[in-house]
């Protein structure tokens, strides 16, 4: 895959500086954001210049490099027509859309439609769907519109996603019809670094946690003693030794080298959309971001949750909810005459990105502070453990599901010393129906024997905490599946990775070294995916959508991202209707290139 190539940054020991580094520059970013939507415009974002916005059915986008600073170091970024984020292009539902692509780079180039139903000779993605955009060239895309809902567009080729190259896609109802909302903005996230993404790359196969700065210290030690007492506390110690992982990897990449941006602007810089008091305002929000699990909220407002994926959902009103990268959530929400805090942090607690609604200019509200770090527990570790319940071992004695694990080196058949690294060892194998078994080894540093299946729990940081959070249990598409059939075989599919490595891959085999899988076209199928890893990966694939069930077995909801949680088993149908070659992967960058990744094949 073609690359550009930054200067590289040999990364330095933190300091002070660090926290300007993280929080970005007022004034600083690109040329332009992306934000409010023009026919409800009431003013430009204080924070930037107007946004552009294409509509219509013919489109000229121009790829190219840009300089940009959102950190006081000016970099070059890889943007669609000098923009950063790109143009929110918006379609309207049975039209015939061509977007004529030039790539003005030294490199090939490309464009994927993320979630857009196409010809697969229309996806994007050099080497399955077409050769890519060589430098100088034109390519234009041409396809019928089949949808309405936020979506979104990103290079898939190399780091260029990383780099810049993403943009919103506004799809609306040809009749007009849709969700009622006084005012609609863009609230796309996304994680911007300095550095050569090829460089964090090679930083992560020699040191999987070397971004990693929340490591249990001492001090931390010294409050698990007094908190669950001395024996306890080295017992949790020794587990995580003995395994050789880390109970707060949460996330490969953190705000160490990432800024966190919200339409383009670091949180220093505060994007501010405008508002009338009473109000009903329309938030799209995008997970434009490489590497990035973002917890939004807006501290002093309910968000009314009407759409997952460009999918109208049956409402649902919460506090707060987990965006993966790649998904999508449309919100309402009713601001009174204040501002209020757009606030999504990072899953890691590292960093957040930050923006505001505001009924006036240049008002602010208060950030709140980032939510403490949470171990990695029981849940996400060994899943159900005989029981399909969230929690696994909740409510055994001397299981401590908030904070990790004490007691758990100790527990019969549980040997967590074994010179593989074989964090699940002495707990079995566990068979797949497509005939693959989970075996430690060079490329799987873990297995889960007992997966859980519930959909409910909000995952590692967000369990109890006070607050209403969003799960894909509270998410029911209107109207059902697309396709009553019920499926006619079951293809299994184990994530698995080896961190020390930094290989990952499906089934223990990276994408180099895998075949493709074969849909038959017109079949129904249920794909079920086990997460025998510790991290949480949004898997996506191409051209279909993916109609994830219940634990019962019944339709959920329809996504065309499907976010799986730690030691978690998650089924969904697919209709192989799209004939073609497409891409199906997970859609954190660098685990997409380091070999989660396989093509697929309808024929």
């Amino acid at each position: 895959m073609s690359r550009i190539l930054l200067p590289p940054i040999t990364p330095t020991v933190p300091d002070p500086a660090r926290r300007r580094f993280v929080q970005g520059l007022a004034l600083g970013g690109a040329a332009l954001g992306v934000g409010l939507l023009p026919r409800f415009a009431l003013a430009a974002p204080t924070s930037a210049s107007y946004p552009s916005v294409l509509s219509g059915t013919e489109f000229d986008l121009t790829i190219g490099a840009m300089p940009v600073d959102f950190t006081g170091r000016a970099r070059s970024a890889i943007v669609v027509n000098r923009q950063l984020p790109a143009p929110i292009l918006r379609w309207r539902e049975g039209d015939t859309v061509t977007l004529r692509v030039r790539n003005t780079l030294p490199v090939t180039s490309s464009i994927h439609w993320h979630g857009i139903l196409l010809p697969f000779r229309m996806d994007g993605v050099p080497g399955l769907s077409f050769p890519g955009i060589a430098p100088g060239e034109t390519f234009t895309y041409r396809f019928p519109v089949r949808q309405t809902g936020t979506y979104w567009y990103h290079s898939h080729s190399g780091f260029q996603e990383q780099q810049g190259l993403y943009g919103p896609i506004v799809v609306e109802a040809r009749d007009g019809a849709g969700i009622r909302a006084d005012r609609d903005y863009v609230v796309m996230l996304s994680d911007w670094t300095d550095q050569n993404p090829d460089t964090i790359l090679a930083t992560l196969k020699r040191q999987s946690d070397y971004y990693n700065f929340h490591q249990p210290t001492a001090l931390d030690f010294m409050r698990d003693v007094e908190r669950m007492g001395i024996r306890a506390a080295l017992s949790r110690r020794r587990m995580w030794n003995r395994m050789r992982m880390n109970p707060t990897d949460l996330s490969d990449v953190s705000a160490y080298t990432y800024t966190y941006l919200l339409n383009g602007t670091a949180p220093a810089g505060n994007w501010t959309g405008l508002f009338k008091p009473g109000e009903r305002v329309r938030l799209r929000v995008i997970n434009g971001s490489a590497m990035t699990y973002f917890d939004l909220r807006i501290p002093g407002l309910k968000l009314t949750v009407v759409s997952a994926d460009g999918q109208d959902v049956e409402p649902v009103t919460v506090d707060e909810f987990r965006i993966g990268v790649a998904e999508t959530y449309d919100v309402i929400v009713e601001p009174g005459d204040a501002a209020y805090t757009i606030f999504a942090e990072s899953m890691d607690r590292s960093g957040y990105a930050r923006g505001t609604l505001a009924p006036r200019a240049g008002m602010e509200a208060p950030v709140p502070p980032l939510d403490p770090v949470s171990w990695l527990g029981m849940t996400d570790m060994m899943g159900a453990m005989g029981g399909k319940k969230h929690g696994g071992m909740a409510g055994m004695p001397g299981m401590d599901m908030g904070n990790g694990a004490p007691g758990m080196a100790d527990m019969p058949g549980m040997d967590m010393g074994k010179s593989d690294h074989a964090a699940m060892a002495g707990m079995g194998d566990n068979g797949a129906a497509s005939g693959w078994v989970c075996r430690t080894g060079p490329s799987v540093d873990m297995c889960v024997a007992d997966p859980r299946t519930n959909l409910d729990d909000p995952g590692i940081g967000l369990r109890d905490n006070g607050r209403r959070v969003l799960t894909y249990a509270d998410l029911h598409t209107i109207g059902g599946p697309l396709d009553p059939r019920e499926p006619g075989r079951t293809l299994t599919l184990h994530l698995t990775g080896n961190m020390e490595r930094y290989v990952w891959g499906f089934d223990g085999v990276k994408f180099s070294d895998a075949k493709p899988i074969v849909f038959r076209y017109g079949e129904r199928l249920r794909i079920t995916l086990i997460n025998d890893t510790m991290m949480t990966h949004p898997i996506h694939l191409h051209g279909m959508w993916s109609e994830v069930e219940a634990p019962d077995g019944g339709f959920q909801v329809r996504k065309h991202t499907v976010s799986v949680q730690p030691a978690q088993q998650i089924s969904y149908r697919v209709s192989a209707d799209a004939l073609g070659r497409w891409a199906y992967h997970c859609h954190l960058l660098y685990h997409m290139e380091a070999g989660m990744f396989r093509e697929v094949i309808v024929a």
